[in-house]
């Protein structure tokens, strides 16, 4: 009877500790830059405008496996995701070794377009294990 006894309860424990799950938590980091006026190129005739930031965060390996998330804050401290219409602009990025390259354009890809005075550009970045 003690050693039936015994056995469930060890059953248990080892039913137990052999569901239990060693979970590793990474975390992201954030990093918010300024981008003025003058940091835009032009190109297509004013059509197009780019604004390459330095990252050198993101090197080969976490371009093809990290996840990087983008805001723009034109005022008050309020950020919006990228890609993102505003104010007839079309705002998105792309990224690369060593850089996050953001674009502007016209929504409707015909018109020329004002790069946007200083804004405050928020950059998540999510590793991935």
């Amino acid at each position: 009877m003690k050693r039936s006894l015994i056995f469930i309860c060890l059953s248990f424990v080892i039913v137990f500790v052999a569901g239990c799950k060693k979970e590793m938590v990474v975390p992201n980091r954030t990093i918010v830059t300024t981008l003025n006026s003058g940091n835009w190129v032009q190109s297509n005739g004013g059509r197009n405008y780019t604004a390459a930031i330095d990252m050198p965060e993101i090197d080969n390996y976490f371009n093809d496996r990290g996840g990087v998330l983008v805001y723009i804050s034109f005022e008050n401290g309020t950020y919006e995701q990228v890609p993102q219409v505003y104010n007839g602009v079309s705002y998105s990025y792309i990224t690369r070794t060593g850089q996050i390259v953001l674009e502007i354009q016209s929504s409707d890809g015909l018109g020329t377009v004002t790069p946007p005075g200083t804004v405050k550009v928020k950059i998540v970045l999510i590793d991935s294990v």
